[in-house]
């Protein structure tokens, strides 16, 4: 063979060997270098179905802490942002359960900028080796008409106590003074006072859980505004004698609202004996009706102390009174308004009310308007 063609076959061999050896060498590098790929969690199969139709708030999480799925409870409660859980409380106990595989309850406090807080019970359990269920409830109602309740029975004990003491004081203030009539006699009304008051109270009491167990209306009926009226200021006429207040009564007559007499009654009877009570004597008291497109407003005007506008988001809330150092001479319990509040509430109204310190307050009933067997005959006739 040629040396030359020779030498230069060499050389092609050694270089299809030096090529080889590179593009081993190169391939050898990928390999050491690319990451093998991550089998991705799967949900099981029916998961996804199950909690579709669940009520409560469940999310699945994987072992690197994404979400992978989550019912739509759970995204309206705000529990899952993108692929990632918001509360950190509830992502710790998910890496707990993830650890030791051990079921956990717990409850949560959800507190986001902007939005009210929500409590939250969580029930977390493995799913599998690698996932983890988290079945959310909302409990802040819950938690709310608790807080009320408890409230309300602290709020009662306390009020109750207080005329049942001074009851009690008096009474011994008597005996002490058995020898001296006048005495005996100012302790007595004092006693015929606070034993108003607490009679007062516990009637009060009584009618608002009355209101609650009606609600909602089981079976309204028309009521005449003009009786309910005459009533409301009948029961107050006493008060106002006594003070030499005048209630008078105007606006559009022969009235009818729809909803449960008694609770309308209730409502419009406390909205009159507040307006007698909180007034100054020699004044007036003024009750209006009228139409407002298919309601009615029954407006009680008085001419009392009126009240602070910082105040003004408060005076519906039960026991509350907007001057604590004036409610033995009124009588006020705190609980008349709350009975008006729940009245509007339970029969689709409203009530309102406008007040300055000095000029008196005027509080509106509004309730849904009942139209009589002749009206409905003229709108039904051609």
């Amino acid at each position: 063979m040629d040396p030359t063609l020779q030498a230069a076959l060499a050389a092609l061999i050694g270089a299809v060997v030096a090529g080889g050896a590179v593009l081993a060498w190169h391939i050898s590098d990928r390999q050491q270098r690319t990451i093998p790929p991550y089998a991705q969690p799967v949900v099981p199969d029916g998961v996804g179905t199950v909690l579709s139709v669940l009520r409560s708030s469940a999310v699945v999480v994987d072992d690197s802490d994404e979400v992978l799925k989550a019912s739509a409870p759970a995204y309206a409660l705000g529990l899952v942002r993108g692929s990632k859980l918001v509360s950190a409380d509830l992502a710790d106990v998910v890496r707990k359960v993830r650890r030791d595989g051990q079921i956990r309850e717990t409850e949560l406090l959800m507190a986001r900028p902007g939005v009210p807080s929500r409590y939250v019970t969580a029930r977390v359990a493995p799913l599998g080796s690698r996932l983890v269920l988290a079945l959310v409830e909302d409990r802040t109602r819950e938690k709310r008409v608790e807080e009320v309740r408890r409230d309300f029975v602290a709020n009662v004990s306390h009020e109750l106590k207080t005329p049942v003491g001074a009851i009690r004081l008096l009474s011994d203030a008597m005996q002490d003074a058995a020898d001296d009539p006048e005495a005996v006699r100012r302790f007595a009304d004092r006693m015929f006072t606070e034993s108003e008051r607490l009679g007062k109270l516990v009637q009060q009491i009584i009618e608002l859980s009355r209101l609650q167990a009606d609600d909602p209306l089981d079976a309204p009926v028309a009521v005449h505004l003009d009786d309910v009226i005459a009533t409301a200021v009948d029961t107050s006429r006493m008060d106002a004698e006594n003070k030499n207040i005048q209630v008078m009564v105007g606006g559009t007559s022969d009235l009818q609202v729809f909803g449960n007499e008694q609770q309308v009654l209730a409502a419009v009877s406390n909205l009159v004996s507040n307006a007698v009570s909180y007034s100054e004597n020699d004044s007036t008291v003024l009750v209006t009706t009228r139409v407002d497109e298919g309601s009615v407003d029954i407006s009680v005007v008085d001419q009392g102390i009126g009240i602070p506008a910082e105040e003004l988001d408060r005076i519906f809330e039960r026991f509350y009174r907007v001057d604590p150092a004036r409610h033995r001479s009124t009588g006020g319990t705190g609980l008349g308004l709350s009975i008006v509040k729940h009245v509007a509430a339970t029969h689709g109204g409203e009530v309102r009310v406008w007040s300055a310190e000095g000029q008196g307050s005027t509080f509106t009933l509004t309730l849904p308007q009942h139209f009589g067997a002749e009206r409905k005959t003229q709108e039904d006739s051609p």
